[in-house]
């Protein structure tokens, strides 16, 4: 096997140490193998390299230019890979994580400068938006999914748990009135996904047991952002993640409905990302600095 990188490191050994001996015990070889590995690179170069007598061991002018080349060019292969160390242990280089809309909005970007500051040596890239995208297709790095995870290859740690609730704002309360029961919605006005036509029922627990109950409504939005702000705005009622409306619900500008019928259902979210178990830095550092700030409600 041709290994050239090993021939030319024994040939610094030999013309810092200048015999064959003492250049095998500083590399724990034998004084034979150091030979056959000169005589293996003088064949290769076509010159000869090492002046050999019987008291001495010296360079020849060939051998003193290929000495003062190779260590260049070692020392130039040692700053390259001492580099990617250093990459290795500081989190650095470009980062394209796609999230949500509405987690993106309400969970990532309060929390992003903060990273930055902590990982100055990362370049972040972050895309919103409900569409479900391939992360080798888009080459993402990392992606956060809400509700259940497809089959995939890719890796994925549970970021947390956020219960689905029912919200209208006070002002379309005041025109419409408060539902006291889940039946009561057939009168009201339902803000629907366009991306999910087919889920047009709402669960409830009622008597004991969860109900689909059917809800009609004139808006369809196209994400959970949307149906958000169509909601404070008075358009109608939402079911929402609570992680989505919790500053809402806290500043007054939605209200929680039917609380008494709720089904406990929720959904998962979860950071996807490709690779093994010990991803690079830069992601692992978004992976941790998620886990540790981000709060779901």
């Amino acid at each position: 096997m041709d290994n050239r990188l090993g021939d030319m490191e024994m040939f610094l050994t030999v013309a810092r140490e200048g015999s064959f001996a003492s250049a095998a015990r500083a590399l724990r070889l034998t004084p034979s193998a150091i030979s056959r590995a000169m005589a293996r690179l003088e064949a290769r170069l076509g010159v000869q390299l090492i002046r050999r007598t019987t008291r001495a061991l010296t360079l020849t002018h060939e051998g003193e230019r290929y000495r003062d080349r190779v260590s260049g060019l070692l020392a130039d292969i040692d700053a390259i890979e001492r580099g990617i160390g250093e990459e290795r242990i500081e989190a650095r280089g470009p980062l394209r994580v796609n999230a949500s809309v509405p987690f993106g909005v309400h969970c990532l970007l309060p929390i992003l400068p903060r990273f930055l500051d902590a990982h100055p040596g990362i370049t972040l890239e972050l895309e919103l938006t409900d569409a479900v995208v391939d992360l080798v297709e888009e080459r993402a790095d990392i992606a956060i999914r809400i509700g259940p995870l497809r089959d995939s290859t890719l890796r994925a740690r549970k970021i947390g748990h956020s219960r689905m609730v029912v919200v209208a704002s006070p002002d379309y309360l005041a025109k419409h009135g408060e539902p006291q029961v889940p039946a009561d919605l057939d009168r009201h006005r339902c803000l629907r996904f366009t991306f999910r036509r087919s889920i047009d029922s709402w669960p409830f627990r009622v008597g004991g047991r969860i109900v689909q109950r059917p809800v009609e409504g004139g808006f369809f939005g196209n994400s959970g952002e949307v149906v958000r702000q169509m909601a404070a705005a008075g358009g109608g009622i939402a079911r929402l993640g609570s992680f989505h409306v919790a500053a809402d619900l806290r500043a007054g500008r939605l209200v929680e409905l039917l609380h008494p019928f709720h089904p406990g259902d929720g959904e998962d979210v979860h950071i996807l990302y490709a690779g093994g178990p010990r991803p690079a830095p830069r992601v692992s550092a978004f992976l941790d600095f998620v886990r540790d700030h981000v709060s779901l409600e």
